[in-house]
Order: structure tokens, then C-alpha cells, then sequence
């Protein structure tokens, strides 16, 4: 049996969440925010970790309870609204985010909010946020359109089997996601470890640009999506080209904009774009060895400029890094490399399971 229900009939949305702030008067609070919800979709009492203020009121009014859902209801994009979390154990002496809307049953069943908070990632219930949206620069849903939007319930025993199938696979992202962290914190801690060099035996103190040929700019203004070779820009491939220009692995970074100082490596037969520097090393410095230390370095933070950040040629040369023997360069790019390919293998399990999780979602939770 099949029914379809406005989610208005099942439960009543609320958006009075409390903002991120700590007020003198006010009793300490943990807060159950918007990034929580975006990343999750369960939580439990050890996900929110944010500690506001709130009033006796909101405290009273705002409370995490086991089978609440959470919905993002506004972003920039509108492929954002709509992001679901449940609450799996009440939470105490917690609040929401004003930035998310709570969802409770009229009647609680726990159930039936993880079945709903499926029912949020379907095809089905993102044309109707996409439908009822409204904005010009940010997007967004009041409660009145959240509980309009109709999804199926099936019988119990139904919900059940879908809920215990799609756990499977969100336990296991959780998993994935979970040693990608960890390996994550463990390359940063050995990165930091191995490339802290300075005062060492052996180890130089040297400029960018005394162990570069050359700190140039790239040249390609084409955005054409056909041809032989990758043109890549300020984070990676952009575009392609039916020429190339270079034939050798070099250090990017790109030079302006948003993503100014973000560091990356080319490969192949390729051009490059005109919002991208590339920097060309002597022979005294391993090229993955002096990308690390750049990544390591955050140089974005040496960006010129408000509104729109600039890297220059002159800033990079100035940059200085420790250069101990070419041969310790390659051990610590060894060592460093192992844990990138080990993240990157984790990457694509997650990126794989994620895809199965979705295919059996759409085949689960696709009614007539």
C-alpha cells in the first residue's frame, strides 16, 4: 500500500533557531549548525561542537530531539537547499542554527524520519525544491514550501527494507570519510615533520627564485571544450586546445581571483592559461619536493588585493624555502607521496560507494 503525503501532514517545520553568537545573560549552549547538517545524515550527541549562548526561551523552544530532521533551507545554489540529517539521540542542552529548519513528526516514529530523510536526496523531492525556490542571488524555502513538497510513504515493512538497505551503504560512506580524515591528519603531521628543515645540517635557506629558471605566466586565453591537448588554469584542466606549448611537468599557481595561490602540478603536452603562473626549477630541486613546501606554505595568504586577489612572479620568488640535498628531497617526497596515493585510493573508494549508494536510492525510492 501507497499513500502520498505533503510533509506539512506528517510534521511541522520550524526556522526560530538562534544565532552563533555568546551574549552576557545568557545560559551556554551547544549548537547544531549548518555545516553539521550539510555533512551528515545521521548525528548524534558528538557531531555538534559548537558552544553559543542562547535564552531560556530558545532553549525551550529550539531543543535537537531524537527523530528530528534538519533540512538546509537556503544557498547561494540551489542544488544546496534541501540537505538532510536525522537526530539519533536527543541531544542535551542543545540548540539550532537559524540557518536550518527542524522538521518534527506530529506523531514520533523513527522510522519514518530516516525513511524522509532519504526521501530528501531523490530526484522526486529535489524538482519540487528546485520548483518552488525563490531568489535572485541566494535561493530559498519557507516553511510554508517545505511542507507543500509530496513524497510517497510506503508500508512499514517497505520503509524498513529501504532504510536497512541505504544504511549500509551511508555507514560505510561514514567509514570511508572517516580514514580519509584520519589520513589526512597523519600526511599533514609527517609533512610538517619532514619539511620543518630549517637550521638543519646540510639544509640551505634559499628564494624561489634562486632555484628557478624561470617564474612566468601562461598565455592561453582559449576556453574551447575540444582538441588534443589539456590547457590548464587556475585549478586544474579548463579547457583544451589543438596545439600545445609545453612538454614538461612544472609547478602551477594560480595568479588571481578567488583561488590565487593555489598550487598544483602539469603534466603531458599541454598550454597554459593567462591567470596562472609556472614556475621552472634548476636541477638542484626536486619538483614535488618544492610543491609540498608551497602547499605546506598556504601561500595564498601572500595575495594582493581585496576584491580581487593577485600572486605575482615577484611574490613567489621571494618565498623562502629549505633545501637540503637532492637526494633528501626524493626521500621526503617518497614518503609523501605514499600518503597522497593512499588518499586518493581512499578517494575513489568513497567516490565509488558514493555512486552505488545513489543507484540503489533512485531504484529504491523511485515510485509510480
Amino acid at each position: 500500500m501507497m499513500e502520498w503525503k505533503k510533509l506539512g501532514d506528517l510534521g511541522q517545520f520550524e526556522n526560530i533557531g538562534t544565532d552563533k553568537k555568546i551574549v552576557d545573560g545568557e545560559k551556554s549552549v551547544t549548537l547544531l549548525n549548518y555545516i553539521d547538517v550539510y555533512h551528515h545524515k545521521y548525528i548524534d550527541v558528538t557531531i555538534p561542537q559548537m558552544i553559543v549562548s542562547a535564552s531560556d526561551k530558545k532553549i525551550e523552544q529550539c531543543t535537537v530531539e531524537k527523530g528530528d530532521l534538519f533540512v538546509t533551507p537556503s544557498s547561494e545554489t540551489i542544488d544546496d537547499i534541501g540537505h538532510s540529517a536525522v537526530i539519533t539521540d536527543t541531544i542535551p542542552n542543545a540548540v539550532y542554527s537559524y540557518h536550518i529548519m527542524r522538521f518534527r513528526l506530529f506523531e514520533r516514529n523513527l522510522l519514518l524520519s530516516y525513511y524522509i530523510n532519504y526521501a530528501f536526496d531523490t530526484e522526486l523531492v529535489k524538482k519540487q525544491i528546485f520548483q518552488k525556490a525563490q531568489g535572485l542571488t541566494r535561493f530559498g524555502l519557507s516553511k510554508d514550501k517545505f511542507a507543500s513538497i509530496v513524497i510517497p510513504i510506503p508500508s512499514l515493512s517497505e520503509q524498513t527494507r529501504i532504510v536497512g538497505i541505504l544504511d549500509t551503504f551511508t555507514s560505510a560512506i561514514d567509514n570511508l570519510k572517516e580514514q580519509i580524515a584520519l589520513r589526512r591528519k597523519q600526511y599533514e603531521y609527517y609533512r610538517d615533520q619532514l619539511l620543518d628543515l630549517e637550521g638543519k645540517e646540510g639544509v640551505e635557506m634559499k628564494s624561489l627564485g634562486e632555484i628557478s629558471k624561470k617564474i612566468s605566466s601562461g598565455k592561453n586565453k582559449s576556453k574551447n571544450s575540444e582538441g588534443l591537448y589539456p590547457v590548464f588554469g587556475s585549478t586544474g584542466i579548463i579547457a583544451y586546445s589543438d596545439e600545445f606549448v609545453f612538454d614538461k611537468p612544472l609547478i602551477l599557481v594560480a595568479r588571481v581571483g578567488a583561488n590565487a595561490g593555489f598550487v598544483h602540478l602539469s603534466y603531458g603536452k599541454y598550454d597554459v592559461t593567462d591567470n596562472t603562473l609556472m614556475i621552472d626549477l634548476l636541477e638542484c630541486a626536486n619538483q614535488k619536493y618544492i610543491y609540498y613546501n608551497l602547499v605546506r606554505e598556504k601561500i595564498n595568504k601572500y595575495a594582493k588585493g581585496g576584491g580581487q586577489p593577485l600572486i605575482t612572479s615577484s611574490i613567489l620568488k621571494n618565498i623562502i624555502i629549505p633545501v637540503p640535498s637532492i637526494e633528501e628531497q626524493s626521500r621526503i617526497v617518497s614518503i609523501l607521496d605514499t600518503f597522497e596515493v593512499s588518499i586518493k585510493n581512499l578517494e575513489a573508494q568513497l567516490k565509488e560507494r558514493e555512486k552505488q549508494y545513489e543507484y540503489y536510492r533512485n531504484k529504491l525510492l523511485t515510485f509510480e
